[in-house]
């Protein structure tokens, strides 16, 4: 169901703003999915730290930066 505003127009015009949290958010989902997380999933470590670890949270700051970027930019 659509709503319509002044003059027959949709009030919920798509923008790129949107469509570019959204694609943020598929990337997130693809991020942490199992496939991926499997493949950082050893026993090896950068600089003592598991390489699990460094993946995660390399990938949660990845996808704030890009959140920071989309929503600040004019």
């Amino acid at each position: 169901m659509a709503l319509w505003g002044p003059m027959g127009a949709s009030m919920f015009k798509p923008n790129a703003k949107g469509q570019r949290l959204v694609a943020i958010f598929l990337l997130g989902n693809l991020l942490f999915n199992y496939p991926l997380l499997a493949l950082f999933n050893r026993h090896d470590s950068l600089f003592g730290i598991p390489l699990l670890y460094l993946y995660v949270f390399g990938a949660w700051a990845l996808l704030i930066a890009l959140l920071a970027y989309v929503v600040e930019k004019r």
